[in-house]
């Protein structure tokens, strides 16, 4: 069984940190919609972004634990797959 206090091992620092820079970037991106500015940037760094977390992520289809400043948050990827015009990909969720 694996411990409550996972979340705390420091090889997932390189994780968490591109995870609250995601974070960051999403509100940012939100905030900019909101107020009609072009968001083009914004979409790209996000986009980015949630490639190197899927490159960092150990595993997929679970949550891995990581510390976000406030306790344990969870962030994995989970199997989408292909649609008629969309190819099968990997969606990232970040629960906080």
């Amino acid at each position: 069984m694996a411990s409550n206090l996972d979340y705390l091992d420091p090889a997932l620092i390189p994780l968490e940190e591109k995870v609250k820079a995601y974070l960051e970037t999403e509100k940012a991106l939100r905030k900019a919609t909101e107020q009609g500015q072009n968001s083009a940037d914004q979409r790209r760094e996000l986009a980015r972004l949630e490639q190197e977390i899927l490159a960092l992520l150990p595993t997929r289809d679970e949550w891995v634990k990581v510390n976000l400043g406030y306790g344990p948050s969870r962030v994995g990827a989970w199997h989408v797959p292909a649609t008629t015009g969309a190819p099968e990909r990997y969606e990232l969720r970040v629960i906080h």
